[in-house]
């Protein structure tokens, strides 16, 4: 089991990220180290969903560290200032109809940014023990799936988007890394994410959030486009176990296991968003719009995680009901992070790197 003492946590202000960092500190006791957490506060990045942290743990176990990935000064100062001999890398721009209006953004985040940080790492730790760099990636490096099958760990990549380019090149750079330079590390693969903390253009948060105040509820296509939802702890869970006892140069898929159509899981946030809100139901539904397919919208995802639960014990602990239950609760009683995440700081932002679209 590996000793984990000074993590650098890219993207610990966004929604995995800030998740993870929250897990850390106050649900793994047997964490007794420093997080170091890098993000560039770009509209999807809140700084106010670690303000408690910041309160309880900051100067000794959290530090907060403002700037960009690309930087690479910047990035090898951190390593020099900290130590740092974990590397836990979230950040990246993740949102796919954004990445089809301004797909340079992600090439420079997601691919440019991994080079940065890799070349950093790699000039820390040429006299390194072992220590690790574990990559977060998404399972749209695959592509799409038919009506039946999974992804698994050898499926051969296939992204279809921008957003899903981006994220293959950096895994590949990842893994050329330890095969070249013999840096350690190791990667995951992970389904779609929910819980706390999202941001409010994905899915779930979106219609949440537009079911209570009235909002028409879009749908893409004919709404049967499948996923498959892990709660955000369950996969932070797993990175966890990948960074103490995963094996350097292999990868790992994280998977709920839980397929879900986009129109029925739709229907179920009515249910639960209009019961807790004192809406009707019905009235909800008519809402729903259907919309023009989005470019290159994969049909399918599936995660095979039989890799992850047969070598490291892994297994998801909530269901999607429960899950799905105490993400609604959050995003209902949270209205002020929700007010925040959203101010004009959010759409100067957004009007400056993608213009007026959504």
């Amino acid at each position: 089991m590996r000793n984990l003492k000074n993590i650098l946590v890219t993207g610990g202000a966004g929604f995995i990220g800030c998740n993870f960092i929250h897990q850390l500190l106050e649900g793994e006791p047997e964490f007794t180290g420093r997080i170091i957490n890098l993000d560039a506060l770009t509209y999807a990045g809140n700084s106010a969903s670690l303000t408690d942290l910041a309160g309880q743990f900051g100067g000794t176990r959290y530090c907060f560290e403002h700037g960009d990935i690309c930087d690479r000064g910047f990035v090898d100062a951190l390593f020099n200032k900290y130590g740092v001999d974990t590397v836990v890398h979230f950040a990246a721009e993740s949102h796919v109809d954004r990445s089809i209006y301004g797909p340079e953004t992600f090439i420079k985040t997601n691919v440019m940014g991994t080079f940065t940080l890799l070349e950093a790492a790699r000039n820390a730790w040429k006299q390194g023990d072992g220590v690790v760099f574990h990559h977060i990636s998404t399972d749209e490096v695959y592509g799409s799936l038919g009506e039946t099958g999974a992804f698994s760990e050898t499926t051969p990549y296939d992204p279809r988007s921008p957003y899903s380019a981006s994220k293959a090149s950096s895994d590949h750079l990842v893994m050329a890394y330890h095969h070249t330079y013999g840096l350690p590390i190791t990667l995951s693969n992970c389904s779609n994410n929910y819980g706390p903390y999202q941001f409010p253009e994905k899915l779930i948060p979106l219609m949440i959030l537009n079911i209570v105040e009235g909002k028409p509820l879009p749908v893409y296509g004919d709404g049967k486009n499948i996923r498959d939802w892990v709660y955000v702890e369950d996969h932070n869970r797993a990175v966890w176990t990948i960074l103490h006892t995963g094996i350097t140069g292999e990868k790992y898929n994280i998977g709920g296991e839980n397929e879900w159509e986009n129109i029925r899981l739709l229907h179920t946030l009515i249910d639960l968003v209009s019961k807790k809100a004192g809406l009707d139901p019905e009235k909800v539904r008519g809402t729903i719009t259907f919309v023009k397919d989005r470019p290159g919208h994969d049909r399918r995802y599936a995660i095979d995680c039989s890799k992850i639960k047969r070598e490291l014990g892994w297994t998801r602990k909530v269901g999607f009901e429960e899950g799905l239950a105490k993400t609604v609760d959050w995003y209902l009683t949270n209205t002020s992070w929700v007010d925040g995440i959203r101010s004009g700081e959010y759409q100067h932002w957004v009007e400056k790197n993608y213009g007026e679209r959504d």
